[in-house]
Formats: structure tokens, C-alpha cells, sequence
């Protein structure tokens, strides 16, 4: 039972306000934005802060649906939401094929090579010139998380045993 004192004072000392691992669905989605939303209600944030929190964290969620399909025997991935002094950190993670790597880092580097405008633009040249997929929108959820927050959106992805890849997306938002 020492696992979850030890797992209780690891989401204290990361100051972490919202942990949910395993299959995500729509129903589970709609569950983790209202407790999130719940809790920065409570803690009095301001409304500007909220709403780019809680557009970020959609994309987050979505992107785990949506792409939860490619990936055959493991559809379990994580969420994290935390809160510093000074801005609130997303966290997301979900296995995707490791063909998928190439291209989906390619996509985070142009991204975060962008400033302000080219985000802007770079989110209207998609909007304007991409059919968007059967899976959503053709990176727009990215651009729209590097735009709401302001900052690179940091990233990994790790080697799974079953030869699929783990994807890890950190996303932070200042509280000022």
C-alpha cells in the first residue's frame, strides 16, 4: 500500500491537480475537462486563464481520442494537468506508430520555429489550402495549443516494446 502514499506525495510535490490514466473516450473526455474546470473554478482563476487552459487541455484530450484508434492492443494513455505559481502545465501521453514519428515531429519543429504571426498564418494557410482528415485537423490542434500559450510545446516520443512509440506533450500556460 506504500505505492499510494508514495504516488499521493509525488502529485504534491509536483503540484499536480489532475491525473488520469487509461482508455480514453468521449464520455471520459467531457469527465476530466468538467473536474478540471471544477477546480480552477474553486481556486478562483481568472476567466482568461481558464479559457486558454481549457482550450489547450481539449486539444490535448482530442488528440488522444482521436488517434487512440491507430494503435492496435494498447489504447491506454495518460493526462496531467498541475499548477505552479506562475502557470499551469498540460501533460498528455499516448502510444502512436512509430512510422508516425517522422512526420508528427516534423510538424512540432515547424511549429515551434514560429513566432506569433507565423503561428497565425501558418494556422490560416490550414485552414485555407488542407482537406481536413477523417481524423481531425491536420496539425490545427497543435498550432492552437502553441498559439494559446504562447510558448514552444515540448515533446518526446519513446520506443514501446511492441514496436509502437509513446508520444509525450508537455504544454505550459503563465498565470499572468
Amino acid at each position: 500500500m506504500k505505492y499510494i502514499f508514495d504516488l499521493h506525495q509525488t502529485m504534491l510535490e509536483q503540484n499536480l491537480i489532475l491525473v488520469y490514466e487509461g482508455e480514453f473516450t468521449q464520455e471520459i473526455t467531457k469527465s476530466v475537462l468538467a473536474m478540471a474546470e471544477r477546480n480552477m473554478d474553486s481556486s478562483g482563476e481568472e476567466s482568461t486563464i481558464k479559457r486558454k487552459v481549457f482550450n489547450v487541455m481539449v486539444e490535448c484530450l482530442q488528440n488522444i481520442v482521436k488517434h487512440a484508434d491507430d494503435v492496435e492492443h494498447n489504447h491506454s494513455a495518460i493526462f496531467m494537468i498541475g499548477k505552479q505559481d506562475n502557470e499551469y502545465i498540460i501533460v498528455s501521453g499516448n502510444p502512436i506508430r512509430r512510422n508516425h514519428v517522422a512526420s508528427l515531429k516534423e510538424k512540432l519543429d515547424q511549429i515551434n520555429s514560429l513566432d506569433k504571426d507565423g503561428l497565425k498564418n501558418l494556422y490560416k494557410d490550414i485552414i485555407k489550402n488542407t482537406e481536413i482528415s477523417d481524423k481531425g485537423g491536420a496539425g490545427l490542434g497543435f498550432v492552437d495549443m502553441a498559439r494559446k500559450s504562447g510558448r514552444k510545446l515540448e515533446y518526446d516520443f519513446l520506443d514501446m516494446e511492441n514496436g509502437d512509440s509513446f508520444f509525450c506533450l508537455k504544454c505550459s500556460i503563465a498565470r499572468v
